[in-house]
């Protein structure tokens, strides 16, 4: 019997020690999950969503030349389907050839039009010449008769032969004019048809360009390889029925895989921390399990707006440094741009961060089985985690949520803080009260404020 009395009070001893030791745990762990203040390397890094493309591509080029003939614009007719393997020579697309067959027609209509002017032009510089050869003759033969006269009169008186002799200088003067009129107007009729046979000459060079512009309306492979579709402005890919302009006739690309490249944008907040040969961690959407490595093989230097964000962004260029079938053109990437790295480091999760009006950083650390808050000095930041530069030790614990036991405790301030902070912020040193305004937000609970304190 005192045995089972002795049994009984041990086991109530237990239980007594047991609910006050899990009691005294929960008030003392309200605040949520605790994570260890964790020591090593730190990585600072950018990470953003990119598209893949070949770093060299054969591009497929439309009709060339169009704008000799006034043709700004051009419709796609037909096009094979992207990702299509074509070898050189097969067919890629077509053109609508509606306008060009127009134009076509017209310089025909003109051309018949030069030909008559031509034959025209011909067979009145013709009569025009024969005209004036028989006027030619005719003055000739006006000579020798005045000369004729002169001869059969030189028994005459002398005013009849003098007479003969002014008559036959005015017919041989005759004769010269003539001449000289049948030269001026022999220049001016092959002027007349030189004129008309370059137009006709022109009209006709026309013509046969356009009639071999035609051709080049269905356009065909320049090598073998992989059909890209050519991508507009805004992104989108051209398509059945999209246009391309005379001065950029790209349709589509054949793309070298041998070499990849992702194309990404960096917010401009960021930008100034990427740098070309930076490394890059590359992933997969469409296989999650494969891994890749690159380098920033380009940064630009002047920002944009792409569609549909008021946010300016940078284009970064990303070099993959693996081959591998499983690369596509126009697959989703993620991009882990590696800014720095730092050894020997104290961190801890963003969400462990909360803010007090703006001025002090701290968190909740555990003490004992209790909570205390505790002012930090952080550094640099990365998508979850901060670099604590005082406050913490390698080995403290602190709480990812708010302690509910230590709301009533006065923030542990930092001495080497002092002289960075403003008056109103060192009188709530005095303070024994927690404020009830809305002032203290976690990260998770004010989105988009600044969360961190960076060292000045």
């Amino acid at each position: 019997m005192n045995r089972k009395l002795i049994y009984i009070g041990v086991v109530a001893v237990a239980v007594i020690a047991a609910i006050y030791f899990l009691t005294s745990a929960t008030e003392a762990d309200s605040g949520g999950i605790v994570v260890p203040v964790s020591q090593g390397e730190f990585i600072v890094d950018i990470t953003t969503t990119g598209e893949l493309e070949a770093k060299k591509s054969v591009e497929i080029l439309g009709p060339q030349g169009t704008r000799n003939y006034r043709i700004w614009n051009m419709t796609i007719q037909e096009i094979i389907d992207e990702g299509t393997f074509v070898k050189k020579g097969d067919f890629v697309a077509s053109i609508d050839p509606t306008e060009l067959t127009n134009k076509i027609k017209d310089s025909q209509l003109e051309l018949e039009k030069i030909e008559s002017q031509f034959i025209q032009t011909k067979l009145d510089t013709t009569l025009d010449m024969r005209k004036a050869r028989d006027e030619l003759i005719n003055l000739s033969y006006a000579v020798d008769e005045r000369q004729l006269v002169l001869d059969q009169s030189q028994y005459e008186p002398p005013a009849t032969i003098r007479q003969a002799e002014i008559d036959l200088d005015k017919a041989r003067r005759a004769l010269e004019q003539a001449k000289e009129n049948y030269k001026i107007k022999k220049e001016q009729n092959k002027a007349k048809m030189q004129e008309v046979a370059l137009n006709r000459q022109k009209e006709v060079r026309n013509l046969e360009g356009m009639q071999g512009l035609m051709q080049s309306f269905t356009i065909t492979a320049p090598e073998d390889g992989m059909l890209i579709y050519k991508k507009e402005y805004d992104g989108t890919s051209i398509k059945q029925g999209s246009q391309i302009s005379a001065w950029d006739p790209v349709v589509a690309t054949l793309p070298d895989l041998s070499t990849m490249i992702s194309t990404t944008y960096v917010n401009e907040v960021d930008i100034r921390q990427v740098q070309v040969g930076q490394n890059v961690e590359i992933g997969l959407d469409a296989f999650p399990e494969k891994e890749f490595s690159g380098k920033v093989f380009k940064v630009a230097n002047v920002g944009e707006q792409r569609p549909n964000s008021d946010a300016k962004v940078f284009k970064v260029v990303v070099e993959v440094n693996e081959k591998d079938d499983l690369l596509r053109p126009s697959m989703t990437t993620s991009n882990r741009i590696i800014t720095s790295k730092k050894d020997d480091q104290l961190y801890i999760p963003l969400e462990c961060l909360f803010n007090k009006d703006d001025t002090i950083t701290y968190v909740y650390k555990k003490v004992g089985l209790g909570a205390a808050r505790q002012e930090v000095n952080v550094g640099s930041t990365n998508r979850n985690e901060v670099i604590i530069l005082g406050g913490l030790s390698e080995g403290d614990d602190v709480y990812m949520s708010r302690a509910e036991a230590a709301e009533d405790t006065k923030i542990s301030l930092l001495p080497e803080l002092d002289g960075k902070r403003s008056k109103k912020t060192k009188a709530l040193e005095e303070e024994t009260l927690p404020p009830t305004d809305n002032s203290e937000q976690s990260p998770g609970e004010a989105a988009g404020e600044k969360r961190t304190r960076k060292p000045a």
